[in-house]
């Protein structure tokens, strides 16, 4: 189903429906007779058992490549266009299978990196440096054994250990095509001597360099399944398998970032996610603040308001009026005499003088049906439109 669809009536078993409503994704209600009524609830992904796939799909019908590549830039500020593919399926547990099937093995194909990793341990003779403050807290006056860290060379190491994890987590999805399966299950075998990571454990961190080149793109993809998806598969329960992602966070962590980058071409400072005070009042509890998605500052003044709304105003459920309303008080407490609000969506760049003001409002959409280095040409020209607006008021103002 459409993520704003009104849903489906379905049978379900009791079993399968408790399952759907713990997955985050939709609501099941009962309708007697086994029927259920599923609806979205403003998430986007899959759930699968052995019984039932249910897919919600992002609006526009964004493949799974555009939705990558939102959560992955959103993440990481070094990202590239091309640092995350996806083999597009109609499935997305086929598609993110066989995407992280292609690029393990492209991957691994020269073998499994090594690197250093720093060891502490308990010897008998000196390897690397004597931790003093360590040999003398635990084992005092004693010679033996040695407190002593050094570095191994070894396979063991933050990138493995992230890919291994992915690899066996896909492995546990119910469903998978086997000769994919067959695949996914080769490559963690060339992992085995990796240390596991316990599912719900924090994910070691890593740093790209010229060493783990060729990891990147895997590294990236399997960071997201990790994040994202889970999946079990044990003696005695269900095989069950989820994939959710919040579209309208995912939106609006994709926009700040995104901003963030285009507006370093220009003076001053973007800062995310702003407090400002919206009144005063005698006491601190009782004063209102607001907080804005992205605020530009030039010499610690804010000049120009950012907001992003994944529901354009065509979209069942949104309300333009709410939106400008609410970029209104933006400006009002800041003080600054233009917002942009940006859509996800199509269509032509929009001014609304508020009537009785100074303030104006740009609805601002952005597509994300078009290619990635699109999708950025078209923040970095939102960027450029809003800071010439800040010119032009500055000059006004002069």
């Amino acid at each position: 189903m459409d993520e704003l669809s009104n849903g489906i009536v379905d049978r379900l078993d009791a079993a399968s429906a408790a399952f759907l409503n713990s997955s985050g994704l939709v609501k099941a209600s009962p309708m007697g007779m086994g029927l259920y009524r599923i609806e979205p609830v403003g998430k986007v992904g899959s759930v699968r058992t052995s019984t039932v796939q249910l897919d919600v799909r992002p609006k526009d019908r964004l493949g799974l490549s555009r939705l990558l590549f939102l959560l992955s830039y959103a993440g990481n500020q070094g990202f590239r266009n091309d640092s995350v593919a996806a083999a597009e399926d109609r499935d997305l547990w086929s598609a993110l299978a066989e995407s992280l099937a292609q690029l393990a093995e492209r991957a691994l194909g020269r073998g499994v990196l090594q690197g250093y990793l720093n060891v502490d341990e308990s010897l008998r003779t000196v390897k690397g440096r004597i931790r003093i403050s360590d040999q003398i807290s635990r084992r005092p006056g004693m010679l033996v054994p040695l407190e002593v860290s050094y570095d191994e060379f070894t396979e063991d190491i933050a990138e493995n250990r992230i890919l291994r994890a992915a690899l066996e987590r896909m492995g546990k999805v119910p469903g998978v095509r086997p000769e994919v399966l067959s695949r996914l299950r080769q490559l963690k075998g060339k992992l085995d001597a990796v240390t596991h990571l316990p599912s719900g454990a924090p994910l070691p961190p890593w740093s790209p360099s010229r060493m783990n080149v060729r990891y990147q793109a895997v590294l990236r993809l399997a960071e997201l399944i990790l994040r994202n998806a889970s999946a079990e598969a044990g003696e005695g329960k269900q095989q069950t398998a989820s994939f959710v992602v919040d579209m309208a966070q995912v939106f609006e962590d994709f926009v700040g970032a995104a901003l963030r980058g285009a507006m370093a071409a220009y003076p001053g400072e973007l800062r995310l996610q702003y407090n400002a005070l919206l009144s005063e009042a005698v006491d601190d509890a009782d004063r209102l603040s607001v907080r804005p998605d992205a605020v530009h500052l030039l010499g610690g003044r804010p000049v120009v308001v950012y907001d992003a709304k994944y529901k354009a105003a065509s979209d069942l459920g949104a309300s333009l009026s709410a939106d400008h309303y609410q970029m209104l008080a933006y400006c009002t407490a800041l003080r600054v005499p233009t917002a942009w609000l940006v859509y996800a969506g199509s269509g032509e760049v929009k001014l609304r003088r508020i009537l009785n003001t100074d303030i104006d409002v740009v609805e601002f959409p952005l597509d994300l049906s078009r290619p990635p280095s699109e999708i950025l040409a078209a923040v970095a020209d939102l960027a450029r439109q809003s800071w010439g607006e800040v010119v032009r008021a500055s000059r006004a103002g002069g």
